[in-house]
């Protein structure tokens, strides 16, 4: 059914029994995994009479950003059994849920499959997440992992 499958994490994005999930679709065809992290391309700052003192460079922004991306794929590969093969993505851009569609189509994956808030009602009406959004714009099937 699908060869690659896209999976974007983040901190709280993506647990141990949504990457089992993820196993479990890729098993059956020997799919390969490719997890993604995307960051802001723009460093925060800060507004304060000290401003000097709460910049944080671009240079140091994008160090941090990396390191970041790698602890969280070596966390999310310790979850996902050997035999599978998985590559990474680390991209940068402003939005999440167009950074992910782009993840998927510089990986050629046939598949999305990433985690949700799960928000329903108004606070889903008012607070989409980057999962409503990828399904929105994305050409690619969509899964949603809720465990």
């Amino acid at each position: 059914m699908f060869n690659h499958l896209l999976v974007p994490i983040a901190n709280d994005h993506i647990t141990k029994p949504e990457l089992k999930e993820v196993v479990q679709l890729a098993a059956i065809d020997q799919a390969k995994i490719t997890l993604a992290y995307i960051s802001d391309p723009i460093s925060p700052y800060m507004y304060s009479e000290m401003v000097d003192q709460f910049v944080i460079t671009e240079q140091e922004h994008r160090k941090a950003c990396a390191e970041l991306a790698l602890r969280l794929f070596l966390h999310a590969r310790k979850l996902i059994p050997e035999e599978f093969e998985v590559d990474t993505l680390h991209l940068y851009h402003v939005n999440i849920a167009d950074g992910i569609i782009e993840a998927a189509k510089q990986s050629k994956a046939d598949v999305i499959m990433m985690a949700s808030h799960k928000r329903t009602g108004i606070k889903g009406f008012f607070l989409r997440g980057e999962a409503h959004e990828v399904i929105l714009y994305s050409k690619l099937p969509v899964v949603i992992l809720n465990t």
